[in-house]
């Protein structure tokens, strides 16, 4: 996954689609008709006929990228994510959609554990009793160099097709078609650090004549990656489809007719305050309004961002804001900002702040304290003696912050000198230098 920010050249790129973030439908890229498939160039097979006409103005598709199952470390937030999951399949049950697209990144990791694996298995099961098949392709997270990943075991289950199919050639990789009800999809599965980039450029597709084509990727376009110092895929290399269901970049995005459908739900703090909740696509080629956005709201999110100086005050001017609030089964993003004058990051008592949430009824509690910083003591010294610049300045430093603590800073310094001994293991040494410095600060 990557997660960044849009240019201002990229939302202008964004074609004919009207904002998704107002809730409202956004308009289809590509309106299918009779006419234009009879129109649309093609290879060796030649006419259309109304009925294949037909069948491509009815399809009906969900498409989810980004799952993560498994992703979040804190068992209430691991939850939250499953049954988000679970509500985009009961969505699609419940729509009697004719397939299901998961652009990738269905687990966060290729060997997720057992518990995360049975309650997967349910759901596509449930899939397959409503006759509704999955296509997938692995993305960079549940992605394996030795090609063995659970997604195997989904697919000789029965659950889930694998769409990745193609034959690496010397000049080209060429994608074979995964045919269902007159679509052609292909996919190509994401890999580690971008290294599915330089495949992408080789790309050709295996042509499905008359098809409405369906080209899933889990990579990062050029169109999409705004200000994030990534590589990525220029979308004009890529090989045509009529739909591109992209995943990778946790963001709601649509350029003509690639799409990212943003993660089922946020991964992380960041995620939570900026999305809100997750959300994916169902795409109907029969209706003028093609790209219908489903929001999965599963939790309030209460957003409380505290800049503090002195942090033995911290504690009490955190609790007070979070009182303000009404936090009952709501996430809890705290955001503690600021530069430290007084006092220490330890010095704020987080386990009380964590049960007075508790108390408040609060679901869970997310804290972020990358913004919050000591003060810098800057020590300026004109030091005459150069032979003994280290006395010299821990005494002028004694003098402008006096503290019974500046009289074993010699000892300590010394103490943490000493070097490792020839034969001597990294462990002892280690042991050796921590107690050498208790015995100095008396512990």
């Amino acid at each position: 996954m990557q997660k960044g920010k849009f240019t201002k050249e990229s939302k202008s790129k964004i074609s004919m689609f009207p904002s998704l973030h107002s809730g409202k439908t956004a308009k289809y890229f590509y309106a299918i008709s009779a006419e234009a498939i009879r129109n649309r160039p093609t290879a060796k097979r030649g006419k259309f006929t109304k009925e294949t006409a037909r069948c491509l103005l009815m399809v009906r598709f969900a498409h989810i990228s980004d799952v993560h199952l498994g992703g979040w470390k804190q068992q209430p937030m691991q939850d939250l994510n499953f049954e988000s999951f679970q509500m985009a399949m009961d969505i699609c049950i419940n729509k009697k959609l004719d397939f299901i697209l998961i652009a990738g990144d269905l687990f966060d990791s290729a060997y997720p554990s057992i518990e995360i694996l049975k309650k997967t298995f349910y759901e596509f099961r449930k899939l397959k009793r409503a006759n509704i098949p999955c296509f997938i392709i692995a993305g960079s997270h549940d992605y394996s160099v030795s090609g063995k990943t659970f997604l195997d075991v989904l697919e000789k289950a029965g659950f889930c097709k694998n769409v990745e199919d193609y034959e690496d050639k010397e000049d080209l990789i060429l994608l074979n078609p995964t045919i269902h009800k007159g679509v052609a999809i292909y996919g190509y599965p994401g890999k580690k650090t971008g290294l599915e980039i330089p495949d992408l450029r080789r790309i050709k597709l295996n042509d499905s004549p008359g098809m409405f084509k369906i080209f899933m990727l889990h990579t990062t376009i050029d169109k999409a990656k705004g200000t994030l110092p990534i590589d990525s895929i220029e979308t004009d290399l890529l090989p045509h489809s009529d739909y591109y269901a992209l995943g990778h970049l946790h963001i709601d995005f649509q350029y003509q007719n690639f799409v990212y459908p943003g993660p089922v739900f946020p991964n992380n703090f960041q995620e939570l305050e900026d999305l809100q909740q997750g959300s994916f696509y169902i795409v109907d080629t029969e209706m003028e309004n093609s790209l219908q956005k489903i929001e999965l709201k599963i939790k309030e999110i209460v957003s409380i961002e505290v800049h503090i100086k002195n942090a033995l005050e911290a504690t009490e001017q955190i609790i007070s804001e979070l009182d303000k609030k009404n936090l009952e089964n709501k996430i809890v993003l705290l955001r503690v900002k600021g530069e430290l004058e007084h006092g220490k990051n330890s010095d704020i008592k987080f386990d009380q702040i964590e049960e007075f949430v508790n108390q408040k009824q609060a679901y869970f509690l997310l804290r972020n304290t990358h913004d919050l910083k000591t003060k810098e003591i800057k020590l300026e010294v004109e030091v005459k003696d150069t032979e003994n610049i280290e006395e010299e300045t821990i005494k002028i430093y004694s003098e402008k912050h006096p503290s019974d603590f500046n009289k074993l800073i010699p000892q300590l310094i010394n103490s943490l000198s000493i070097e490792k001994q020839e034969g001597e293991t990294t462990e002892n040494f280690s042991t050796r230098v921590i107690d050498e410095a208790k015995k100095i600060l008396k512990f």
